[in-house]
């Protein structure tokens, strides 16, 4: 199922997660909330509490947040997350081992002629097509997939769901795939038949205008497929977020939550939409689990992302990686092609037997510039947490959220490891930036 995704992913990019944007928060000022009180002063480790007249020592603050996770907890954590580099590197040589497989012993072909038989339309017949393949490589990555989204998952306490319960939302999961991206595959091998030699511009356009797409149906329409929304109730939550929100530019009227509990213990929230189809959503376990400080914190990154702007940012920079994308698949294909092409039964770039083929080339070329991703992703998040600084006003339970997500993430990389692997700055980047920020506040 997660190959199936990735699926999904590469031909429609209809779900896909790149993100960017400046370091910088806007020229205009940021509004300041100050209305939900701060931490207790029991929480605040004493190093990072402030006191007249003594130096406040950034990276001793620093280091006593971390020292308030259990060293066991931080080894649990730390292998977790250093067991999804391999997990991803696996999930690429699988992918890759199912497209050689697909197109070496013919069952691209054959899954190609038997679409044309169903249909004499060429974008029903590509429909049909990538509507079976992403059945084939949801069977055959099926085990795999039940080992990373669901043994793994509750071997390390991340996950609530049962057997049954994570089995219905990824074969929800498989059907929207296969009707949304079935509708943009079609689209897209409709402008390699017409469009032979400019291609890679318009195929790297049309996959933009369903990211498009997606991101305006997808809080109303796709999101509540999985999980329950429902508006927030308690007003000591709901109106500070509301207030902070408005102060920032942001027309907010509800404030949503959703049901994640249900399959997940970790905590979390986001503005999710565009165009009129914007959300403020946290989940239930960030309800639970988080007081009130912590949650506007939270909720002061999550309209970040919005005031700053990086959801366009994030399509901007996404069209200029996906035309790069396209011009190196067209590059790769071609050559492929006209090696092996007739012994795979090939036409040509317009045919849909060449789906694995370009499925291989996107994820090696995905493989490839995923630091890139990753790296101008972080940047994206740390102008997030910047602005949560200065618009929430809440170091300390910034720095306490930080530590709640390294039930799943590891919270003191080395450098060159957070160059690769992180799209977001690690645990102590973001407990450090929080810190600095509390002593020049306290200037």
């Amino acid at each position: 199922m997660l190959l199936a995704t990735r699926l999904c992913t590469h031909f429609a990019l209809a779900a896909t997660c790149v993100a960017g944007a400046d370091a910088a928060l806007p020229r205009r000022a940021v509004a300041q909330s100050g209305a939900i009180g701060s931490l207790p002063g029991s929480l605040v480790p004493e190093a990072a509490r402030i006191r007249p007249g003594v130096p406040f020592d950034v990276d001793a603050a620093t280091d006593a947040w971390l020292a308030t996770i259990p060293p066991e907890k931080r080894a649990r954590s730390d292998a977790y997350y250093e067991g999804g580099y391999w997990i991803g590197f696996w999930m690429f040589l699988l992918g890759a081992a199912i497209a050689l497989i697909t197109l070496q012993l013919g069952w691209s072909r054959r899954l190609r002629d038997w679409a044309e038989r169903r249909s004499g339309r060429p974008w029903v017949a590509a429909f049909l097509y990538y509507a079976g393949f992403v059945l084939l490589v949801s069977v055959l990555s099926f085990p795999f997939g039940v080992y990373t989204g669901f043994v793994r998952e509750h071997a390390y306490g991340l996950a609530t769901q049962s057997f049954g319960g994570w089995m219905r939302d990824q074969l929800v999961g498989l059907g929207v795939s296969i009707v949304l991206g079935g509708i943009a595959v079609a689209t897209l091998y409709a402008v390699l038949r017409r469009l032979p030699r400019t291609w890679p511009v318009w195929g790297a356009a049309v996959s933009i205008a369903f990211l498009v797409a997606a991101a305006l149906i997808g809080p109303v329409f796709i999101a509540p497929l999985f999980n329950k929304y429902t508006p927030l109730e308690d007003p000591r939550i709901r109106d500070p977020i509301l207030r902070l929100a408005r102060a920032n530019g942001v027309a907010a009227q509800d404030v949503w939550v959703m049901d994640a509990s249900r399959q997940t213990t970790r905590v979390s929230a986001n503005v999710s939409g565009l165009l009129g189809t914007e959300r403020i959503t946290l989940n239930d376990n960030l309800l639970r689990r988080a007081s009130p400080p912590e949650i506007e914190a939270v909720m002061g990154h999550e309209l970040g992302h919005y005031v700053l702007h990086h959801v366009y940012v994030h399509i901007l920079f996404l069209a200029l990686l996906v035309l790069a994308g396209f011009a190196f698949v067209r590059w790769g294909f071609e050559r492929a092609a006209t090696r092996w092409g007739p012994r795979w039964g090939i036409r040509g770039i317009g045919d849909p037997a060449g789906m694995p083929l370009l499925w291989l080339l996107f994820s090696v070329y995905g493989f490839v510039t995923n630091p890139l991703v990753a790296t101008f992703t972080r940047a994206q998040e740390a102008a997030a947490d910047l602005f949560a600084l200065n618009a929430a006003r809440q170091p300390d339970a910034e720095a306490l959220v930080m530590l709640k997500l390294a039930d799943y993430r590891k919270l003191d990389p080395g450098p060159l490891e957070e160059l690769i692997f992180f799209d977001h700055p690690s645990g102590r980047s973001r407990i450090r930036m929080a810190m600095q920020w509390k002593a020049e506040a306290a200037r």
